[in-house]
């Protein structure tokens, strides 16, 4: 397993394994990721939105059958020790960013309310933002 920054070349296999995932959205071309690679494929993802007022640690997936091997974790821990400054992220799995360095907190920026529509089948009360420190 290697877990490195994506390449131009990896556009097609990020956008590919995203929408298997449901973590595609409009634009994620122009924004960074991190990719797990396991014999020359792509097998996790885990992308930086750059805001106008924060980075965003954004559409974090792993492939079903390489799942339950750390893979996410590292995924996160490569995304952290790369980017200097606070990262903040929106999600239903607190527990998991917790054990990654990052704390549950109620101050957000504006950038990150998310759009109804987006968030359509969610339910507000499961989703935590979160924020990790530098």
């Amino acid at each position: 397993m290697h877990i490195r920054t994506a390449r131009a070349d990896d556009r097609l296999a990020v956008r590919s394994l995203a929408e298997s995932l449901g973590l595609d959205y409009p634009g994620m071309e122009r924004d960074e990721f991190w990719v797990a690679e396991d014999d020359g494929r792509i097998v996790g993802i885990c992308g930086l939105m750059r805001r106008s007022d924060c980075r965003e640690l954004y559409a974090l997936g792993v492939a079903t059958e390489a799942r339950g091997r750390g893979i996410g974790a590292d995924l996160v821990r490569a995304l952290l020790a790369a980017v200097p400054g606070d990262i903040h992220l929106a999600t239903v799995i607190p527990e998991f960013f917790e054990k990654t360095g990052f704390v549950r907190t109620l101050i957000f920026p504006d950038s990150m309310r998310k759009d109804p529509d987006w968030c359509e089948g969610c339910r507000a009360e499961l989703c935590t933002v979160m924020v990790r420190k530098s």
